[in-house]
């Protein structure tokens, strides 16, 4: 055969060949299509695990010509974990979207079927991973605080954590569920929400103070909800709250990523939330596409200002 080496074919890879060069190279690494069986790290090696980084971090700099950078480097260290947790998010944001299409997809066949449980067990997964590396970055944000005494912010973004928010999911609709009340409700206040919607030209701010005021005084501990508008009915009505010192959010429509139904997405991101009744003010087919959905959830709309 020596001979004749010029003329011998190539050979691939072969399929078992691979999985043997993936197990020596990385040991046990399950399958995309299968759950992972490996246990996340308990809490408390995680706390010890960070307490040493930063306790090997301030031994070896301090008291040498590194000190001058002893702060960033701690500070960078918990943004590690902080753009860990930022990728996972995004992972989850893709297989929401994609456990959304396979809803879409699904026709009673088993194949479907197992494609949907599978992407469910995946976003469980992530959700567990996110979860436990915000455990890292909180943990590792005491660190910090303790050895420079200033507090710990991320440069762009924001800062929330969701491990004591998030239950056991069990299809696919409670997941996806699950996961935006978790986004949710980290920063919504508790108490019934009272959502309020008027066009940018109806400016009555006596009319729109008065009823406010009216559902305020019975249910004193109420949330107002309104679109966030620049002008008109609901810029009165966010001015209404900061006054009576009433939690309020806006809910601004998103027009870089739906652009002419931004408006509309925006409503149904408010019903969500399943406020205790809709305040209706004049304005537009935004408003009334507001009260309708409303009134097919069956959600009360109060109707004011001749609407």
């Amino acid at each position: 055969m020596t001979d004749h080496d010029d003329i011998e074919p190539p050979h691939a890879s072969s399929p078992t060949d691979h999985v043997l060069t993936e197990l020596k190279l990385f040991g046990y690494r399950p399958f995309d299509d299968e759950p992972d069986p490996r246990p996340l790290p308990e809490g408390k090696i995680i706390a010890g695990a960070v307490a040493d980084i930063f306790d090997a971090l301030v031994a070896t700099l301090s008291d040498t010509r590194l000190v001058p950078d002893l702060n960033e480097l701690l500070w960078s260290t918990v943004n590690l974990f902080h753009r860990a947790v930022d990728r996972i998010e995004r992972q989850l944001d893709d297989n929401e979207q994609a456990q959304q299409k396979s809803q879409r997809e699904q026709n009673g066949s088993e194949v479907r079927s197992v494609e949907l449980e599978r992407l469910t067990a995946e976003g469980i997964t992530l959700i567990e991973r996110r979860n436990c590396l915000e455990l890292f970055r909180d943990q590792a944000i005491e660190r910090f605080e303790t050895h420079t005494g200033s507090f710990w912010r991320p440069r762009s973004g924001s800062l929330v954590n969701h491990r004591t928010l998030t239950a056991a999911m069990i299809d696919s609709r409670d997941f996806i569920a699950a996961k935006r009340r978790s986004e949710t409700e980290i920063m919504l206040p508790p108490g019934p929400k009272v959502a309020l919607t008027g066009g940018l030209d109806f400016n009555d701010h006596h009319l729109i103070w008065d009823r406010l005021d009216k559902v305020h005084a019975k249910h004193s501990d109420m949330v107002l909800l309104h679109g966030g508008s620049p002008k008109g009915a609901e810029l009165i009505a966010s001015k209404w709250a900061a006054s009576r010192k009433v939690p309020q959010i806006a809910f601004k429509p998103d027009w870089t990523k739906h652009a002419k139904a931004a408006p509309f997405k925006r409503n149904d991101a408010m019903l969500e939330l399943l406020p205790i009744g809709v305040m209706h003010f004049p304005g537009t087919g935004i408003q009334d596409n507001l009260a309708d959905k409303a009134k097919r959830l069956g959600i009360p709309v109060w109707k004011f200002g001749g609407a």
